[in-house]
């Protein structure tokens, strides 16, 4: 397919799920989380051994947050900072494994030019509550591929829906419009404890 034509069909397709986000209901106070669009949360489970090692090295990413809300407000310009900021990690990061960087086969941290699933997305959470964004609606999660492989995406809560910034996908989607099926994340309250998430979707986006 010539280089254009993709071009066209991928701004296309971000183009129409801009659309379609912008085309819900808003306001964070009257959010119906039980609408499909939110990923249901289940109770307090363990959290990820990559987490917990974080943790201990960045303690202040990993506290209680009293000022917690319940989901971002999407506005134009917020959802203009998810798009650039996730267009911009994307690009500036070589994906490496841990075990060809650190020679570990796990550990989560903020990259340095190179990193894996979990440092994209902890460096997006990282430049999202730079621009003001609250921790509390930004949530570190672990998905299973559809390969059977873990992954670690970045999943926003917004009053439009739970969206994902994943460094191998460009685009920003519903969790419900992604093919992974959603194990945990972070507590919303909590940035140091995690919640199951209750993926009880009958079927997955199909992967290319």
């Amino acid at each position: 397919m010539p280089s254009k034509i993709r071009s066209f069909i991928s701004v296309a397709m971000v183009f129409g799920m801009a659309v379609f986000i912008f085309a819900m209901p808003a306001r964070a106070d009257q959010v119906d989380f039980t609408n499909p669009a939110f990923a249901p949360a289940g109770g307090v489970t363990s959290i990820p051994v990559g987490a917990s090692e974080f943790c201990k090295a960045h303690r202040s990413d990993c506290k209680a947050n009293p000022n917690a809300v319940a989901a971002a407000a999407l506005s134009d310009k917020r959802w203009n900072e998810l798009v650039d900021t996730n267009n911009l990690i994307n690009a500036a990061i070589i994906p490496v494994t841990d075990q060809d960087l650190y020679k570990v086969s796990e550990l989560w941290t903020y990259p340095e030019g190179y990193g894996d699933c979990e440092d994209f997305a902890l460096a997006k959470r990282k430049a999202l509550i730079g621009l003001g964004w609250n921790p509390s609606t930004l949530l570190m999660t672990v998905v299973r591929q559809p390969n059977g492989e873990g992954h670690a995406v970045l999943m926003v809560r917004t009053d439009r829906g739970d969206l994902v910034l994943d460094n191998q996908d460009g685009r920003i989607l519903l969790w419900s419009q992604t093919p992974y099926t959603y194990l945990k994340r972070q507590a919303q309250a909590d940035a140091g404890q995690w919640v199951d998430l209750v993926d009880n979707r009958a079927t997955f986006v199909a992967t290319k």
